[in-house]
């Protein structure tokens, strides 16, 4: 008989092999002058992101370009009773228990509450406007379990004026227009899933908590969190929705078996399973940004709303004649058709779509992210957090 722990040593001895050089990579990357955040984002995107705690309070201030002399500044005195906000932030952090670690002394978490309502009053009176959400608090927290504090406060600060920018207007516009990116990307991987939510008119709010917590609220184990954090903090700003339909997509027989009504299909989706393969969907979803980067899904974005509803008209008007899955087998014939023809059509290809098959063949031939983790990386120093994105 086998012994099964030795079995096992070649794959755990492989991956304490990639861990070591990767701390020795990630060590090399922030001893060079000027650090080479090109490779730090590599490292929190590719298996295992920044690996410990210690390293991301390293790391992280880099990926958002936010000094380390913040630490030798004295935070400023919050002002609680005249803060507007102070009686609906002093109720979400209340209800924020499970959010620190089991077994935590009442007294430690305790200590930590007062910390993360002074983190959250502190940036919202350093910046009149933003506005606070319910579900900031469990990204706040985040932070402030990983670096304490002092950093924490000057990390949320700076994400808070550009990744969330969006989450904190007066209003959700702009929030339901990232959600809105979620069924374009989950048509062009699987039309089948799309046209399926589209008949149970599910819409997309089953994901809205998943993007302003970056994930936070809706996964227990902090370990996840924590990985997705280096994952969203090294990549643009919309890597969040695609993570999102990346989960969807990965459900999709779940999805597809289930009761096709928007009450039935809202709560499976609702409810992620905290078992997933995040280092698996984490490759995904950045395979499917190079794929459709957002400048290619913004054009659909901003008339979604329009396509969704005559979309389903469509659906209304024949399900009224015929049972569900024969109108969806029908658009999906006439969808491969369209796309046959479309493919005919364009038989010499547009210089666009040449580059992106290019990108996806250099892609094919690598393992794990590669290629596509290097586009990401590209990318993200584009708007790296020194520009204005949100102005």
């Amino acid at each position: 008989m086998k012994n099964p722990r030795r079995a096992s040593s070649p794959v755990i001895n492989g991956w304490e092999t990639r861990r070591k050089k990767k701390v020795a990579d990630i060590t090399q990357a922030l001893s060079v002058s000027p650090v080479d955040v090109a490779a730090l984002r590599r490292m929190a995107i590719s298996e295992g992101g920044l690996l410990t705690d210690e390293i991301r309070c390293q790391v992280w201030p880099r990926l958002l370009n936010v000094p380390l002399d913040v630490l030798d500044q004295e935070p400023e005195k919050v002002d609680r009773e005249n803060n507007k906000d102070y009686n609906q932030v002093l109720l979400d952090v209340q209800r924020s228990l499970r959010r620190f670690p089991p077994g935590m002394p009442d007294e430690q978490r305790e200590g930590l509450q007062e910390e993360l309502i002074d983190i959250i009053l502190r940036v919202l009176k350093r910046n009149p406007q933003l506005h606070y959400y319910q579900g900031y608090h469990d990204i706040v927290v985040t932070f402030l379990l990983v670096v304490k504090e002092h950093l924490a406060t000057a990390l949320v600060e700076k994400l808070s004026t550009h990744h969330l920018r969006d989450f904190m207007d007066p209003t959700m516009d702009n929030t339901k227009h990232i959600l809105n990116y979620l069924m374009p990307i989950i048509e062009r991987v699987n039309p089948e899933v799309h046209d399926f939510m589209q008949q149970a008119e599910v819409g997309t709010v089953f994901a809205l908590s998943w993007l302003i917590t970056w994930f936070g609220h809706v996964l227990s184990d902090f370990r996840h969190v924590v990985r997705l954090y280096d994952f969203f903090l090294a990549c643009h700003p919309l890597m969040p929705i695609y993570f999102a339909a990346v989960i969807v997509l990965y459900r999709e027989e779940e999805v597809l078996e289930c009761e096709c009504d928007m009450a039935m299909v809202h709560h499976l989706l609702s409810q992620i399973p905290q078992d997933l393969p995040y280092e698996m969907l984490i490759s995904r979803a950045g395979d499917l940004f190079v794929q459709f980067p957002p400048s290619e899904l913004a054009r659909e974005t901003a008339a979604h709303d329009d396509m969704a509803a005559s979309t389903f008209k469509d659906f209304d008007l024949a399900s009224t004649q015929q049972r569900p899955d024969s109108v969806l087998r029908r658009r999906r014939r006439q969808k491969q058709a369209a796309l046959e023809s479309a493919a005919a059509s364009s038989a010499v290809a547009q210089p666009s779509a040449a580059r992106r098959f290019v990108r996806l063949a250099v892609m094919g031939l690598t393992v794990a992210l590669g290629a596509a983790a290097l586009a990401v990386v590209n990318t993200a120093l584009e708007w790296a957090p020194k520009l204005d994105l949100f102005p």
